[in-house]
């Protein structure tokens, strides 16, 4: 068989499975004039009435017809779609832009439009569009919300056609869609110092001078525009082109963000859970210290971190500390329990690390967990945790606590004493609150051991 026959005959059964379709979108009225149409043309070939034939096949032709058109109307009609925002916080509504256009040279008739969203954004929308002219468009929108971070498909977008004799209906579902990103509730926490935790807190930089002087005698290769003035003679002299001295080289405060994800250490689900508070406190605190120019790192328990940072976290500088917060949300809103039972990873991660600001959002803790935590406390310059009790989520605040509750104060004793700045987590606190607390615990605790620590 030829390349030619073997078109033609794709196109013969796309032809039949599309005459197939156009008929199987008569309505009940379509088919009704249709049956009826047959039937008068039977009886006026048999009673020999020319008059009755002509009625019957314009009963029957006329379904035909308008589903004929309207097969070939629904592939002129293009939908798109686009969200503002595309990435919202949980809680928050972001409207969902639908348009239409009829690029085809004529009329449609009425349009019934239809978008698939998962149920947790709410109820899905429907929208009855008027007939639209050739060339025309329509656009219309509809809010969606959810209370759980997550990544939610939108789409594909289904339409329905209808002709104006409501003879045939015919179904068209686009193969497009888009995502909504739900992030963690961020919360805007105040500038407070937290003393002792990392140098240069306030303006979030800290330089670095070189052993030998104010200046880097590193050098460099020189470039058009340089000044003159920092020409490095004996380098000059040594590789034979002319070399610059490099300028102080500022280096940037860092900060590590823990997030504990053990499934075990975890108790609850919803939006009310402390596994929930958890993940919301180490975005804010994330963003928090990217906006005060820090060089932030997210970490889990399983050592992994936010792909594309760099050694040293994403940098806190101009556009980048917006990209960096997206990137760093984009990991929030899809993270999940782990399947891992210790912190061992992450301090494997943190070893290899240098001293900076260490912020924990911990869960349930037992004893050889806590004494990780009290060998990371030594991998960094200040650590601040903010432990959140299980039971004390679950407890009602009319039940006494029981022995899991006192277990979980002994261990933010333990960490106390190995030089964290712990700070228990009650169900629904403020992380503000508890912000300023961990300040003022942390300044009393440099002020007693009369320095300014580490």
């Amino acid at each position: 068989m030829s390349t030619a026959g073997a078109v033609h005959a794709d196109d013969d059964r796309g032809d039949r499975s599309g005459l197939r379709t156009a008929l199987a979108g008569l309505t009940t009225r379509g088919r009704s004039f249709l049956a009826a149409g047959i039937a008068a043309a039977i009886c006026a070939y048999v009673l020999g009435q020319s008059d009755l034939l002509r009625v019957g096949l314009l009963l029957a032709v006329l379904p035909l017809v308008c589903a004929a058109v309207l097969y070939r109307t629904r592939y002129r009609v293009a939908g798109s779609r686009r969200l503002s925002p595309g990435r919202v916080p949980a809680g928050t509504e972001a409207r969902v832009h639908l348009r239409m256009d009829n690029v085809s040279r004529m009329p449609t008739g009425l349009l019934m439009l239809q978008d698939r969203v998962p149920y947790v954004l709410g109820p899905r929308p429907r929208f009855v569009l008027d007939r639209m002219e050739a060339g025309g468009r329509r656009e219309v929108s509809y809010r969606v919300r959810s209370d759980l971070r997550g990544r939610y498909p939108l789409g594909p977008l289904q339409l329905r056609l209808s002709d104006p004799f409501g003879m045939c209906e015919l179904n068209r579902s686009f193969s497009s869609y888009d995502t909504l990103t739900v992030t963690p509730r961020v919360e805007a926490l105040p500038p407070v110092r937290l003393s002792g935790e990392s140098k240069g807190y306030g303006d979030g930089v800290q330089r670095s001078l070189a052993l030998a002087g104010e200046d880097d005698v590193i050098p460099r290769g020189y470039r058009y525009g340089d000044d003159l003035r920092r020409v490095h003679w004996r380098s000059t002299a040594r590789y034979g082109e002319l070399m610059v001295r490099r300028e102080e080289q500022p280096q940037r405060a860092r900060c590590t963000v823990l997030l504990d994800t053990r499934a075990i250490a975890y108790e609850g689900a919803g939006p009310d859970s402390a596994f929930e508070w958890a993940v919301s406190g180490a975005a804010s605190v994330l963003v928090h210290m990217l906006e005060r120019g820090f060089s932030v790192r997210l970490l889990t328990d399983t050592g992994d971190s936010v792909p594309g940072e760099g050694a040293d976290g994403f940098s806190g500088v101009h556009q980048e500390s917006a990209d960096a917060a997206g990137l760093m949300m984009d990991t929030l809103a899809v993270v999940d329990h782990s399947e891992e039972e210790g912190l061992s990873r992450a301090y494997d991660v943190l070893r290899s690390g240098g001293e900076g600001l260490l912020v924990a959002f911990l869960g349930d803790l037992d004893d050889e967990q806590t004494a990780v935590l009290a060998r990371m406390r030594q991998r960094s310059g200040g650590a601040v945790a903010f432990l959140l009790d299980s039971d004390d989520w679950l407890r009602e605040p009319s039940d006494p606590p029981g022995p899991e509750e006192r277990q979980g104060e002994e261990h933010l004793r333990m960490l106390r004493e190995s030089g964290w700045t712990a700070v228990a987590v009650e169900r629904g606190a403020s992380l503000e609150q508890l912000w300023r607390q961990a300040d003022r615990e942390r300044s009393g605790l440099v002020a007693a051991s009369g320095g300014e620590g580490p």
